[in-house]
């Protein structure tokens, strides 16, 4: 139980203390909202790590006061119900208007009762929030590349321009899967004042090494030299791989009566999560990759992948200026192996090269396949893919 709850791939993390690395990023995050009261913005590839990071924030948030509301976003989300769901766990002891004798604060009701019924405004909404008194309001939106377009988002960049226009002391943190901030918001020149993007990278290698750390010390269980190299080569920078691949081969030790993790232990985390993350996968996706890495392309294919899980699941082959050797190398990749395979699809106008794999799990599936091919060929001990 211990060692499960020292690696969890499949979980954010909740505990401050269990958070790795992203040391610049999280005071770039607090100075915006803190310093600047600016709206922020959070995208990057699924699995980078920005659930972890919005946890983290509301924790550090709810220590210096503020009122924080976490909500998760929905291709079925409306505005009026979600910002209902918001106002409704506010007090109206919040409000300027109401003195803690009232009896509507003794009888604990909230916001929601000085909302009419029926659809609710942005304009509404700052009305109700420029009267909070004695606090500051975070409200968190994650997943937000799943909410629909249109209304939704319109109204939530109207919320936000009218919120920062007339300083009211709410602000939004919102995160989804995104290459850039305008996937994300909708009408980004009417708000682009008052919101700042940033993108959640992949991890540096000594945030990777930080984790397996942090790991070790709630497991009780040490890796050895040569098993934190190989874990923090695989994960590429991915906090889900390096806590998958720390589970799995903390696990393989254990199974065997060990008490140190090894090189072996962690090749046989990747056989592992190999099976396991095949099963993502459409059937038909797992027989064209594996027949592509059968037929020698794997290299090329594994090159476009790791591209794809360093940029936001995007695959660029246009470069606005003079293109680079890399861009080059990425366009003739999607063209001689992806493209024929019906791996890839273009994003908007294909004319833009832009494209990003049919199925979002492919490039991890590919990565873990060609590690584990690399480690059979190789020996146990070593890893070189792309």
């Amino acid at each position: 139980m211990q060692l499960r709850d020292a690696f969890t791939p499949s979980q954010p993390v909740s505990d401050l203390r269990q958070f790795a690395g992203r040391t610049e990023l999280l005071d770039s995050l607090i100075r915006s909202i803190e310093d600047q009261r600016l709206h922020v913005v959070l995208y990057g590839e699924r699995g980078i790590g920005k659930t972890s990071l919005l946890h983290v924030v509301s924790q550090l948030a709810e220590e210096a006061q503020y009122l924080v509301r976490y909500v998760s976003c929905g291709e079925d989300s409306d505005f009026s119900t979600l910002m209902r769901s918001v106002v409704g766990t506010i007090p109206l002891l919040y409000h300027a208007d109401y003195d803690p004798t009232d009896s509507e604060i003794e009888e604990g009701k909230s916001l929601d009762e000085l909302l009419r019924p029926g659809a609710i405004s942005a304009n509404q909404l700052c009305d109700i929030f420029s009267r909070l008194s004695g606090t500051r309001m975070l409200i968190i939106l994650d997943e937000f590349d799943r909410s629909p377009h249109g209304n939704f988002r319109r109204a939530i960049a109207e919320l936000i321009k009218n919120l920062s226009d007339r300083s009211i002391r709410v602000q939004f943190v919102i995160a989804g899967v995104a290459s850039n901030l305008a996937e994300l918001v909708e009408h980004i020149p009417s708000i682009r004042r008052n919101v700042i993007g940033l993108r959640v990278p992949p991890m540096k290698v000594e945030e990777t090494r930080e984790l397996i750390a942090i790991g070790e010390s709630a497991s009780g269980i040490p890796f050895d030299d040569r098993a934190v190299d190989l874990t923090t080569t695989i994960a590429n920078g991915s906090p889900y791989l390096a806590s998958l691949m720390g589970q799995h081969a903390a696990i393989a030790a254990v199974e065997r009566d060990a008490r140190i993790v090894e090189a072996a232990d962690v090749a046989q985390a990747v056989r592992v999560a190999v099976e396991e993350i095949e099963q993502r996968i459409p059937e038909r996706t797992v027989k064209t990759i594996r027949r592509i890495v059968a037929e020698g392309n794997g290299v090329g294919l594994g090159k476009i992948a790791r591209i794809a899980m360093a940029h936001g699941g995007r695959l660029e082959t246009r470069a606005s200026g003079p293109a680079s050797e890399d861009t080059r190398e990425c366009e003739r990749l999607v063209r001689e192996i992806a493209l024929g395979d019906d791996l890839v699809r273009p994003i908007g106008d294909p004319g833009e090269g832009i494209y990003e794999f049919n199925e979002e799990g492919a490039p991890v599936y590919i990565w873990m396949l060609l590690t584990h091919t690399q480690i059979e060929e190789n020996g146990k001990t070593m890893v070189a893919v792309g």
